[in-house]
């Protein structure tokens, strides 16, 4: 009897290690960056350290890259990955990155703004690391993280988390960027992130700033344009032309008293043109089923269909979902609208991006096709 004990705990033991070893493997290749392809109209790559030294060696540093050309115009910021668990802005980011050419002015793309946030998934979330997509060169994987920085960078949380604009907010919002604007040079790794952020930006000479982000179909700022008031003029131009296109956007104000967030700060402290793009993400929200890859690509949930049937949701759901390539084609839409609303408005400061996907080639091919 003794003999069966030892040989059941060490089986037990065996596969408690084994267990371990594998998912701390798992745990660990989190931390390896996804790889991303630039078009040949990329100019110049850097990291975001290159605008504040601080943040080099950090795992606050991330990519930034730039499209130049050399042509007299405006400069513009896009945005992913802000909130790593909201794929839409992070795919569209890369996928500009993997495809533009500027032929008029200067485009600037982060794909991975909080790169910490990918280095982990949320607690008790049970969501994917990673999820894929086929591309004609066989399947690519990205990650996709979590909406806060990983605390094994930046711990502990605060029991109430004062912004650097003096906002008061629950703890973890020490370690959501996107509460953590104009940043601070000496504060939390996600302020002196935010504080990168705005070092490009007047470094770079920047006008226009676009941030793209997804939020959950229960949630009421859901296919929006979220606008600072020195771009109301151009977030209602380019609301009328998606509107044309067939896109529906609400258009909402950026709240004065709502502190720390892009459209707020970017307007307020750097004197840019500020939107920030909302796309419906079911794999986001805390109506749905069981998280998987399939969710997050195929944004199929039964349950967000019976929300839908008894008008619990801020958008048409049925079943065909919300799928990744339909987010990611609003995402175009919406900056390619933007670009159009802005050009009209400064002509003089013009920005023309070419060789982007057209929103209607996405959702009819999906994103594979346009990945390197």
């Amino acid at each position: 009897m003794k003999t069966k004990h030892i040989i059941a705990g060490s089986l037990l033991l065996a596969l408690t290690l084994a267990v371990g070893f594998f998912s701390g493997r798992e745990f660990l290749s989190m931390r390896q960056d996804d790889e991303i392809f630039p078009s040949s109209g990329l100019t110049a790559k850097k990291m975001l350290s290159d605008y504040f030294p601080a943040l080099k060696d950090t795992a606050g540093d991330t990519e930034v890259f730039i499209f130049d050309s050399a042509a007299k115009g405006g400069n513009l910021l896009i945005v992913g990955g802000t909130h790593p668990n909201e794929p839409a802005g992070t795919m569209t980011a890369i996928l500009l990155a993997e495809t533009i050419r500027a032929a008029q002015g200067k485009a600037v793309i982060i794909p991975w703004a909080n790169a910490s946030g990918f280095t982990h998934s949320d607690p008790q979330e049970g969501s994917p690391q990673r999820f894929f997509l086929e591309t004609p060169a066989g399947r690519r994987w990205f990650r996709l993280g979590s909406r806060v920085t990983n605390p094994v960078h930046q711990w502990p949380d605060p029991t109430i988390y004062v912004n650097p604009m003096g906002q008061k907010l629950a703890g973890i919002e020490a370690r959501n960027l996107n509460r953590a604007y104009p940043g601070k040079a000496t504060g939390y790794l996600t302020e002196k992130v935010a504080f990168a952020v705005m070092a490009l930006i007047q470094k770079e000479g920047i006008e226009l700033g676009i941030d793209l982000h997804e939020s959950a179909p229960e949630y009421p700022v859901i296919n929006a344009i979220v606008f600072h008031e020195n771009a109301s003029e151009l977030a209602a131009i380019a609301q009328m032309e998606l509107q044309a296109e067939g896109f529906e956007f609400r258009l909402e104000a950026s709240p004065p008293n709502l502190r720390g967030l892009t459209h707020r700060e970017w307007g307020d402290a750097a004197g840019i043109k500020a939107v920030l793009l909302e796309t419906p993400n079911a794999s986001h929200g805390r109506l749905k089923g069981r998280p998987t890859i399939s969710l997050i690509v195929d944004g199929k949930d039964k349950y967000y269909e019976q929300a839908a049937r008894l008008g619990r949701l801020f958008v048409p759901y049925g079943p065909d979902g919300i799928p990744l390539k339909l987010r990611v084609a609003r995402h175009l839409a919406g900056v390619r609208a933007i670009l159009a609303s802005f050009n009209e408005l400064e002509p003089d400061k013009a920005i023309e991006l070419a060789d982007m996907p057209s929103p209607a080639d996405v959702q009819a091919k999906g994103l594979g096709p346009f990945l390197k």
